[in-house]
Formats: structure tokens, sequence, C-alpha cells
């Protein structure tokens, strides 16, 4: 038995002949943090989706913290939690009202006091009682956050965490995430496009296109493998097939 909390083998996602997600598979360990990158359409999303149990898989298994999220998955859903700034909260509830809603089912003991802390630790308190349809972007990302920390989570899976943010605000936040993994010992799963953010949070990369892992490594390695400065070069060479190519042209250039 793997001791991984999480751990993900041969998923796979079919819509008729059309194959979203194919052979993925890896693991992560208590209190890391594991990128998964790719562009759009790479199979991201799908993979969450099945991860949280949201979509059923064509084949392959999710075991998380021990459970079989196929047959299981109650038994590891309170201990998880989700956040998207793209999945919008109830419009005309305030966003202290989508909290309470949130905290309830997930039993959340003395929710006022835990929602309380988030907000002060979130900076957002000037906008509680706002209604959640009238945030600006960064506000709902805020909220998206708050609402994925609310039953403190030990799996916390984090699509574009820091989207819509300022700079200040956004590396704000990677010091909270960074503080909240270490004081609970969590383990995150970060599908990211700042590569900036990948390469301070993460400790193991995952680079996806067309539906499948095609590398992997940390990203110190894989600088070091595509022989570039910064993971946004190394993004670019896997999204579109280019590194080997351009490693081989450097090669020929310093022979």
């Amino acid at each position: 038995m793997s001791k991984a909390v999480i751990d993900v083998r041969d998923l796979e996602k079919r819509y008729g002949a059309v194959h979203a997600v194919r052979g993925v598979g890896f693991t992560a360990e208590a209190g890391t943090t594991v990128g998964l990158l790719g562009g759009n359409g790479a199979g991201k999303t799908t993979t969450i989706a099945m991860m949280l149990g949201l979509l059923e898989p064509t084949g392959g298994s999710v075991s998380i913290l021990g459970c079989d999220m196929a047959t299981d998955r109650y038994r590891a859903l309170p201990f998880m939690n989700f956040s998207s700034p793209y999945v919008d909260l109830p419009h005309r509830l305030t966003v202290r009202e989508n909290l309470m809603v949130y905290a309830r089912l997930y039993s959340v003991p003395d929710p006022k006091t835990r929602i309380a802390e988030l907000a002060m630790q979130l900076d957002m308190e000037d906008f509680m009682n706002r209604p959640s349809g009238k945030l600006s972007a960064g506000q709902k990302t805020r909220v998206a956050l708050a609402k994925a920390l609310i039953n403190t989570p030990k799996v916390l899976l984090l699509d574009e965490p820091t989207a819509s943010l300022d700079p200040d605000t956004g590396d704000w936040i990677r010091t909270y995430l960074e503080t909240y993994q270490r004081e609970n010992g969590a383990t995150l799963l970060l599908a990211s496009h700042n590569m900036q953010e990948v390469e301070r949070l993460c400790s193991k990369v995952l680079m996806m296109r067309k539906g499948e892992i095609v590398d992997r490594g940390s990203p110190a390695d894989l600088l070091a493998k595509y022989g570039r400065k910064t993971m946004d070069e190394v993004f670019l060479d896997v999204a579109r097939q280019t590194g080997a190519a351009n490693r081989k042209q450097e090669d020929r250039e310093t022979a």
C-alpha cells in the first residue's frame, strides 16, 4: 500500500473517441506541493474533477488520504477542499453568508470564529457583508480561497489561487499558503499559469499536454533538463514541443 497522501494511477477519461486524460499517474507526500501545468485543454481541470469525485474516470484510480475516491470518497472529502476563482459562489448571498453555508456543510466547530479568522487573515473584513456578485475579481479570488480553507483541509486542490491579484497581494497569498502548509502539514495540488509561483511553491511539477503527463520533476531539475533560465521558458518548450529541437540546435552551435 502506498503511504502517499495522493496516489493517482493510470487515470483516464474518454468522451467517445476523444481522450481528455490518458495514463495520468503521480503521488504526493504529506506536506508537499505538486504543480500541475499545461496549456488550455491539456487536461488539468478534468484531472482535478476526477480527483474530487465530480467526474467518474473511464479508467485508473485515485486514492486520497487512503480512501478510494471511486468507492469511499465520503471518508476523505471532509478533510479536502478546492479553490478556483472561476467557480462563482451564489451572487445574492453576502460573503459572510456564503462562508457560513460552507462552514455548516463541513460541520466546522464554532463557524463564526473560523469565518472571522479567515476574514482577518485574508484581508476581507471590509467586504464580508457585500453580496458576492458585487465583488472585484481580486476579492472573489480571496473569498474562493477562504471557502477552500474553511474546514482546515489536509488536502487542498488549488486552481489559479492568485489569479486577478496584484503582485503584492499575490505574494502575500503565497506566503500565507506556505505558512498554512507548514502549520497544518497540508498537501497541495497547484494548477497555475504563474511560473514564478510554481518555482516558489512546488517541490514537484507535472507537465501536461493533450491529456497526458509528458514530463515531470522538480523546478530545478526541469530547468536543467531543458537548459532554460525560467519555468516560463520550460512551459513554452513543452507546450510547443520545441524543447528538444532547440537543445539540438544549441548543441550544434556550441560544438
